[in-house]
C-alpha cells in the first residue's frame, strides 16, 4: 500500500516452510511492481505464520488486521465473518473499524477451508467448482456431524446411497453455515456483514450463511487478502 491505496497483492501456497513462503511472496510482489526492498518503509505480518517472517517490523493478530481491512474496503462494515484455511472467526467492529468483540474457532477443522478441501477430495470435485454446483441442488443432504472425520464418513455413506453430488455439497455448505452462524449470533452481529478469507470465494457458503443469519453478506474482490490489507494499513501507522 502507498498513500492509502492498494498497489498490489499476491497469493501463493504456504507449503511446509512458512518463513520461506513469506520471503517468496514478498519478493515476487516487489518484482511484479518493479520495486525494491529499499522502497518499503514498514512491514507488518499477520496470520498463523506471522512470527516466521524475519523481515517484519511488527507482527499483529489477524483479528485486528481483519477489522482494519474490512473497514478500509467498506467503512459501513460492522461485522466480519472470516473463514480461512485453518480457523473461522466472527468480529464485531465499531464505526472506526476497531474490534469491539470477537469469537474464534481454532480448535477444530470443521467450518474452515480445510474442511471443504477434505470434502472436495471425498467427492472428487475441484474445490473451485463447489459453490456453483451447490446452487443447482434441490434439497441439501443432511450432514449432522460437526467433526471433519465423521462428516467425511457421512459424505461417503451418502455417496454410496446414490445421493446427488450437488445435494451433498449443498448439505456441506449448510453444515458450515450453521456452525459459523451459531458463533456469530452469540456476538449479536449486525449489518453490514462482510465475509473475508478464501472461503468467501465460495458462493454456496455465502448464500447458506445469509440464510442462517438472516442478513445480506457482502464479499469484496479483495476478501482473500483482507487481513494482509489490514496489516499494510496498520504498517503505515507505525512510528
Amino acid at each position: 500500500m502507498a498513500e492509502g491505496k492498494i498497489r498490489g497483492t499476491r497469493v501463493i501456497f504456504t507449503g511446509y516452510n512458512a518463513e520461506l513462503a513469506g520471503t517468496k511472496v514478498y519478493e515476487e510482489l516487489l518484482t511484479e511492481l518493479g520495486m525494491g526492498k529499499s522502497d518499503i518503509r514498514r512491514v507488518v505480518s499477520t496470520g498463523y505464520g506471522r512470527n516466521s517472517v524475519k523481515f517484519m517490523d511488527k507482527a499483529m493478530t489477524e483479528i485486528i488486521c481483519h477489522g482494519a481491512g474490512a473497514h478500509y474496503l467498506n467503512p459501513r462494515a460492522r461485522s466480519v465473518i472470516d473463514i480461512g484455511g485453518q480457523d473461522s472467526k466472527a468480529i464485531v467492529l465499531d464505526d472506526k473499524g476497531k474490534v469491539k468483540n470477537f469469537a474464534m474457532n481454532d480448535k477444530c477443522a470443521a467450518g474452515t477451508g480445510r474442511f471443504l478441501e477434505v470434502m472436495a477430495r471425498a467427492l472428487e470435485v475441484d474445490l473451485d467448482g463447489f459453490g456453483a454446483l451447490s446452487l443447482r441442488a434441490g434439497d441439501p443432504s443432511r450432514i449432522s456431524s460437526l467433526c471433519t472425520v465423521f462428516a467425511e464418513s457421512e459424505v461417503i455413506s451418502l455417496i454410496s446411497k446414490g445421493e446427488k453430488r450437488e445435494s451433498i455439497i449443498a448439505g456441506i455448505h449448510e453444515s458450515i453455515a450453521a456452525r459459523i452462524a451459531a458463533m456469530a449470533n452469540r456476538l449479536r452481529i449486525a449489518p453490514l456483514v462482510v465475509m473475508t478469507g478464501g472461503v468467501a470465494k465460495n458462493i454456496g457458503v455465502v448464500k447458506a450463511l445469509e440464510r442462517k443469519i438472516g442478513m445480506a453478506v457482502e464479499v469484496s474482490e479483495y476478501a482473500q487478502v483482507n487481513g494482509a490489507i489490514g496489516a499494510a494499513l496498520l504498517a503505515m501507522d507505525l512510528k
